[in-house]
């Protein structure tokens, strides 16, 4: 399938322009949550545990506005001791409370609108492997590499896991596209070199410059259009 994105006269801040023929561009990757699956009800159930067992006074909203790093990580920046005693009783939690977890609205259908146009599709998330697992088994799509901070490398905002899926794939950052939700998404795909659309349906906000937004996961089916797209938009 031959498509043009044209009408963007300024890179995006993921990296390379969209104004190129989609023909070079076969690499779709994803974050998960937020992206794919709205896992957010997981999320305040896990953090709310851990408040309780922890005697923590960290809201969830502090917690979310980290969403996308490591768990690690996201425990450094919200200055807390005690991360590896945290991440247990969270992984706990977010295992019980997976059930709560539901894909977004047209998800599945668009993955494999892309794989039967012969895009390779690849997965790159904080979330952990054992956690991931089902949650992608559940969208029934062949992802050609999963990459999680179970691997080699640092997490986002660093591009490293990105980086990693593509050599996965053998492909340059000028092949893929990568969609996400958070600031260190964005600001990940970035470092990589690779274009980046952000999820509105997510759960956070782009960083500026304004990258090209998505509003809908049915949006991304544009991306396989034909026509001009408008900066910072696909609608």
């Amino acid at each position: 399938m031959s498509s043009r994105l044209t009408s963007l006269p300024a890179p995006t801040s993921g990296g390379t322009r969209l104004g190129l023929d989609t023909e070079a561009i076969r690499v779709l990757l994803l974050d998960l949550d937020g992206v794919l699956v709205d896992t957010r009800p997981v999320m305040e159930r896990a953090w709310r545990q851990v408040r309780e067992d922890h005697g923590l006074d960290v809201p969830f909203g502090e917690y979310e506005r980290h969403l996308g790093r490591p768990f690690s990580d996201i425990m450094q920046q919200l200055g807390l001791a005690e991360a590896e005693s945290i991440h247990q009783t969270y992984a706990k939690a977010s295992t019980a409370a997976s059930h709560l977890a539901r894909q977004f609205d047209g998800v599945a259908e668009v993955l494999h609108a892309f794989a039967a146009a012969d895009w390779r599709l690849g997965i790159v998330t904080s979330k952990p492997l054992a956690r991931a697992t089902p949650l992608l088994a559940q969208l029934g799509v062949p992802f050609a590499t999963v990459r999680t901070p179970n691997g080699v490398g640092r997490g986002k905002p660093a591009p490293d896991p990105i980086l990693l899926a593509l050599i996965d794939l053998g492909a340059d950052p000028a092949d893929a596209l990568y969609v996400g939700d958070m600031a260190v998404d964005q600001e990940a795909a970035r470092r990589a070199g690779v274009s980046y659309v952000h999820a509105a349906w997510g759960y956070g906000t782009p960083s500026p410059p304004a990258p090209v937004v998505a509003k809908s996961p049915k949006d991304l089916l544009r991306l396989m259009d034909t026509g001009p797209i408008l900066e910072g938009s696909l609608v």
